[in-house]
C-alpha cells in the first residue's frame, strides 16, 4: 500500500481490510494464496559448466590455452601441463568468486524471522512467520526479529536496532503518529521492518507487506540487480592482450610466408619457424605472475587487517578515484563523546575521546577544578545513568546506552565516581516522555532529584536555572540559542535539571518531577578517528575524492566532514534524502562529483551515488555495514565492508573486509594497490622485451635465410628459467617513492605509455641484437652450432639479468646504490638462473636434450661485459625518457 507511514493506524486497517483484533485463520489463508508466502524467494542459477563457459570468454585464459596446445604440439608435455593448469585455476577461482553475491542473498534471507506472534481469531498465536500476510497484526516484545515491514497500532517504550537497514548505530525509538509522506526509512517512526530486532518496550502493529515487497526484499531484488564491474585491470590486459596476440598472429604470417616465397624454405623449417615464434613471443609466463602478484598483495593487506575477499580487487584498489564511506564507526570511533558542557555563566571544553574516563575538562584552555556547576551537573549526568564501564583487555568498555555512556564518563572527568551515593527509585526513559529521573541519597543523607534528557522535555519541568549568585527563572530564549549553536556544530545535546527532596521521600510519583531547577546542557558527538583525518588528507593529496554517506542527520554529518577535512566551505552543499528523491538520474549526475557529503540516505540512493560516480568513468570503493548497503556494495568497482559491526550479507557481497572498520586501512589498501598495479608494469615491461629479443632472432633468422640461432626446445628453456626465477622479485618490490602522491589512473588507459613502448622495442633490439651478435661472433670463430647456440642462450639469460636491474624502477636512474637493496629476492633469483645456467650448460644429459655444447672463459667474458653494457644503455634511454617527459607521459590506447 502507498506510504502507511504517513496514513493513521486506523486508515491503514482500513485500506487492508482489517481489524485490529487481527484476521481470522480463514482469511489469512484466503490473503495467503493472493500474496504467497512471506519468504524471499531463492534466484534462479546457471549451472556450473554455464559459469564455466563465461569464465573461459576472457582473452588471457586463451592466450594460455593457446600457449599450452603449442608446447603440446611440440611434445613438451610438462610446459603444456603447467600452462594448462595456470589457465584452470585462473578460471576456477572466477566461478568460485562468482558465487559470493548468491551467498549475499542467502544471509539475507537468513535475517528473517522464523516464527511470530500474531493476532488470528481473536487470540495470540505462535505462527510460521512465512505464513504472514498484510493485514495480519503481530506482538512485538523484546528480543523479537520483526518478522514482516508493520504499521505501528500502538507502542510502549517500544525500541528497535535497525542499523542494517538505516546505518545509525543508536537504536530508534518508535511512536504510532504518523509522519510525513516524505519521510526516509530512517525517520518513519511509526513502522517496523522486517529483519530487524526488538531490543526495548513492547508494542503491536499491522503487516502492511511481506517477501520481496519488504524494505529488506527490496533491498535483495537491488542487489540481485546490481551490475558486476569489470575491474580497469582486466580491462587493461585484455585488451593489451587482444592486440598482442594479433601482432603475434600477424608477423608469423608475414614470416612464413617471406621464408617460403623468397628462401624456398621447406614446409617443415618454417613450421618449426613458425611455432617457436610464437613459443618466444607468447608471454605465457604473464598471467600466472599478475595471479602471484595479486596473491602477495593478498597477504600484504591482511598484515594490515583488510581481508581481501576477490583477488582482482587489489589491483583495483590502486584504481580508486572515489571513496564512499560510511561515517559511524569508519570516519569515526562509535564511542559517544562528551564534547562540551554549557552552564549559564560558563561553557567548558571536555577532552578524551570515547569511554575512557581520561581526560581535563578545561574553562578558557584553563583546567577547570571542581568548578560547582560543572559538579552540579556531572552529578545529575552520572548518577541519572543506567550505564557502567568495564575496564578489560586494556581499554575501557560501555555496557548500556552509547549517549548514557558519554554523559557517565564525563560525570568520571568532572570527579563524580558514585561513591557512598544510593538510588531509591527510578522513573526509566521513555520515547513518549523523553527524560530519565532518579532519586538518589548523597553520602551526607541528604536525598536528591535528578532527571537527565532531551531539552524541550527537561525545560517542561524547570521552573528555575541554577546561576553563579544563587537560583534564577529559567530562560527560554538563552537556552534555545545553546541548543541552537551546539547543533549548528553537529553535537547531539541533553540536558539536567535537579531538585532538592524530603528525607522522608521514598518513591516519584508517576507523572514525573516537576519544580526543578535546570542545571545545564552537553554537546556529545562520536568523534572523529584522528588517524581518519590524516588518511583523507593524504587520500586527496593522492586525487582520490572521499564522500561521506550517512544515514545521520545533514547538520552532525557536514560538521563531522568539515572537521574530518571532507569538506571545505566553498565547496557543494550537502544532499539530503530528501532531496537525492526530486532528482533524476541526469541531473544527480551532473552534481554527484561536487557533492561530498550525503546525509539521510537509503539504500537506493547510495545506489544512485555509486552509478552516477561510474557513469562519469570514475573507480569507486563504497564501505558500508549494514543490509542497506549490500547493493551499493555490489554495484561498487570496489566493496569495502566493515569486519567488525557489518552484517553478514554486507560482508558476503564484498570484495573487501576491514577487519578493524578503520577507514585508514582502505587508504592503506589503496596505496597496496597502487605498487601492485607498478609491480605488474614492471613485469610487462621486464617480460616483453624478453619475449621481443628471442622472437626478433628468429624473425631475423628467417629473413635472412640463416641458421636459427636458438631451437624451440631452448626458447622454451630461457622462458621458463626467467619465468621461474627473474620475473618473481618483481612481484614483491617496495611502492615506487611519490605513488600516494600522483592523481588515480585512468581505468581506460593501456599498460604501457609511449616511453615504455619506445623502451621495449629498444631493448628487444638491444637484446636480439647482442644475441645474434654471440652467435655469429661464435660461428666467425670456428665454433660449432651447439655450443654458438649455447653462448647465445646464455647471452640472452646475462642480458635479462641486467635488464631486470633496470626495470626496477619505472622512471628512476638504476644507476644508484638503491638498486642493489630493497628486494632480497632479486638476489636469491639472480643466484638460481646462474646456477640452473651452469645445470643446462654442463649437465650431460642436458646437452643432449637441448642440444647445446659447454662455454669457456671467453663467452662468460664476452656474455658478461655485454649484459653491462645492455644496462647501461637502458639507463641512457631512461635518462632521454626522464628529459623528454615528466612524468612517463601521455597514455596512448
Amino acid at each position: 500500500m502507498e506510504a502507511p507511514w504517513a496514513q493513521t493506524p486506523q486508515d491503514v486497517l482500513d485500506v487492508l481490510g482489517a481489524h485490529a483484533s487481527g484476521l481470522s485463520a480463514d482469511e489469512a489463508s484466503t490473503r495467503l494464496e493472493t500474496t504467497g508466502p512471506n519468504r524471499l524467494p531463492a534466484p534462479p542459477r546457471d549451472p556450473w559448466w554455464r559459469r564455466l563457459v563465461a569464465h573461459l570468454d576472457d582473452v588471457l585464459i586463451v592466450v594460455l590455452l593457446v600457449s599450452a596446445a603449442v608446447k603440446a604440439v611440440m611434445r613438451e608435455w610438462i610446459d603444456a601441463s603447467v600452462i594448462l593448469a595456470v589457465a584452470i585455476i585462473n578460471t576456477a577461482i572466477g566461478v568460485i568468486q562468482q558465487g559470493r553475491a548468491e551467498r549475499a542473498l542467502d544471509a539475507i534471507r537468513g535475517m528473517l524471522s522464523v516464527r511470530a506472534h500474531a493476532l488470528r481469531d481473536g487470540a495470540w498465536t505462535d505462527v510460521d512467520a512465512e505464513t504472514l500476510v498484510p493485514g495480519d497484526v503481530v506482538r512485538l516484545r523484546p528480543g523479537d526479529r520483526v518478522p514482516a515491514d508493520a504499521r505501528l497500532l500502538d507502542a510502549v517504550n517500544l525500541q528497535v536496532e535497525e542499523s542494517a537497514l538505516t546505518g545509525e548505530s543508536v537504536a530508534a525509538a518508535k511512536d504510532p503518529a504518523p509522519v510525513s509522506v516524505a519521510a526516509n526509512v530512517g525517520d518513519r517512526r511509526c513502522m517496523v521492518f522486517s529483519g530487524t530486532l526488538v531490543v526495548a518496550g513492547a508494542g503491536s502493529a499491522v503487516v502492511v507487506a511481506t517477501g520481496t515487497n519488504t524494505e529488506i526484499g527490496r533491498i535483495q531484488t537491488m542487489m540481485s540487480e546490481a551490475e558486476s564491474v569489470e575491474t580497469p585491470l582486466a580491462r587493461t590486459l585484455n585488451r593489451f592482450g587482444r592486440r598482442l596476440v594479433v601482432l603475434i598472429l600477424a608477423l608469423a604470417a608475414v614470416m612464413t610466408l617471406f621464408g617460403w616465397l623468397v628462401h624456398g624454405m621447406t614446409g617443415g623449417a618454417l613450421a618449426s619457424a613458425a611455432i617457436g615464434f610464437a613459443v618466444a613471443a607468447i608471454p605465457e609466463g604473464l598471467p600466472a605472475l599478475v595471479t602471484i602478484t595479486l596473491a602477495l598483495g593478498v597477504q600484504q593487506l591482511a598484515r594490515r587487517r583488510a581481508i581481501i575477499r576477490h583477488m582482482a580487487a587489489v589491483e583495483t584498489l590502486g584504481s580508486v578515484s572515489t571513496i564512499c564511506s560510511d561515517k559511524t564507526g569508519t570516519l569515526t570511533q562509535n564511542e559517544m563523546t562528551v564534547r562540551v558542557v554549557r552552564t549559564l555563566d560558563r561553557e567548558y571544553s571536555v577532552d578524551g575521546v570515547g569511554y575512557a574516563p581520561v581526560g581535563l575538562i578545561t574553562l578558557d584552555g584553563h583546567p577547570a577544578g571542581a568548578a560547582a556547576d560543572l559538579l552540579a551537573l556531572g552529578e545529575a549526568m552520572a548518577l541519572c545513568n543506567d550505564a557502567h564501564l568495564v575496564e578489560r583487555d586494556g581499554g575501557w568498555h560501555l555496557v548500556g546506552e552509547p549517549t548514557e555512556g558519554a554523559v557517565l564518563v564525563l560525570g568520571r572527568k568532572s570527579g563524580v565516581d558514585g561513591e557512598g551515593w544510593r538510588r531509591l527509585a527510578e522513573i526509566p526513559f521513555e520515547s513518549a516522555t523523553k527524560y530519565m529521573a532518579t532519586l538518589v541519597q548523597d553520602p551526607a543523607g541528604a536525598r536528591h532529584v535528578l532527571v537527565k534528557g532531551a531539552i524541550d522535555a527537561i525545560a517542561a519541568r524547570c521552573t528555575d536555572q541554577r546561576a553563579a549568585d544563587g537560583l534564577e527563572p529559567y530562560d527560554p530564549d538563552f537556552w534555545d540559542a545553546e541548543v541552537a549553536a551546539l547543533g549548528g556544530q553537529g553535537l547531539r545535546v541533553l540536558a539536567a535539571a535537579r531538585a532538592d527532596a524530603d528525607p522522608a521521600m521514598d518513591s516519584l510519583e508517576a507523572e514525573g518531577p516537576r519544580n526543578l531547577t535546570f542545571l545545564g546542557i552537553v554537546g556529545i558527538v562520536d568523534p572523529p578517528r584522528p588517524e581518519a583525518i590524516d588518511a583523507i588528507a593524504e587520500a586527496r593529496a593522492a586525487g582520490i575524492a572521499v564522500t561521506m554517506i550517512t544515514g545521520d542527520h545533514v547538520g552532525t554529518a557536514v560538521s563531522i566532514a568539515q572537521e574530518m577535512g571532507i569538506v571545505t566551505g566553498d565547496e557543494a552543499p550537502a544532499l539530503t534524502g530528501v532531496e537525492l528523491e526530486a532528482m533524476d538520474d541526469g541531473r544527480l549526475r551532473e552534481v554527484v562529483r561536487d557533492v561530498h557529503v550525503y546525509a539521510r540516505t537509503s539504500p537506493e540512493h547510495k545506489l544512485r551515488i555509486v552509478r552516477a560516480l561510474q557513469a562519469h568513468g570514475e573507480v569507486v570503493a563504497m564501505t558500508g555495514d549494514g543490509v542497506n548497503d549490500a547493493p551499493a556494495l555490489t554495484q561498487a568497482d570496489v566493496g569495502v565492508a566493515m569486519g567488525i559491526k557489518g552484517t553478514e550479507a554486507t560482508k558476503e557481497a564484498a570484495d573487501v573486509v576491514l577487519a578493524d572498520d578503520n577507514f585508514t586501512t582502505i587508504e592503506q589498501a589503496v596505496a597496496e594497490g597502487r605498487r601492485i598495479y607498478d609491480n605488474i608494469r614492471k613485469a610487462v615491461l621486464f617480460l616483453l622485451p624478453t619475449n621481443g629479443a628471442q622472437s626478433l632472432v628468429i624473425i631475423a633468422a628467417v629473413l635472412l635465410g640463416q641458421t636459427l640461432p636458438l631451437e624451440p626446445t631452448q626458447v622454451l628453456w630461457i622462458n621458463m628459467v626467467t619465468s621461474v626465477t627473474l620475473s618473481l622479485p618483481l612481484a614483491s618490490e617496495p611502492r615506487e617513492p611519490g605513488a600516494m602522491e600522483r592523481p588515480p589512473r585512468d581505468p581506460s588507459a593501456p599498460l604501457l605509455t609511449p616511453a615504455f613502448l619506445r623502451r621495449i622495442l629498444l631493448v628487444s633490439v638491444l637484446i636480439g641484437g647482442t644475441t645474434w651478435a654471440v652467435f655469429a661472433f661464435e660461428q666467425s670463430h670456428g665454433v660449432a652450432l651447439p655450443g654458438a647456440q649455447a653462448a647465445a642462450v646464455t647471452m640472452l639469460a646475462l642480458g635479462q639479468l641486467a635488464y631486470l636491474f633496470s626495470c626496477r624502477f619505472l622512471d628512476r636512474s638504476s644507476l644508484t646504490l638503491d638498486v642493489l637493496r630493497g628486494n632480497s629476492a632479486l638476489w636469491w633469483s639472480a643466484l638460481a638462473l646462474i646456477a640452473l645456467q651452469l645445470v643446462f650448460l654442463y649437465v650431460p644429459a642436458l646437452q643432449v636434450l637441448f642440444g647445446v655444447a659447454p662455454i669457456g672463459v671467453r663467452e662468460w667474458a664476452l656474455t658478461s661485459v655485454l649484459a653491462l653494457v645492455i644496462f647501461l644503455v637502458v639507463e641512457a634511454i631512461k635518462a632521454l625518457d626522464r628529459r623528454r617527459e615528466r612524468p612517463s607521459g601521455q597514455l596512448i590506447d
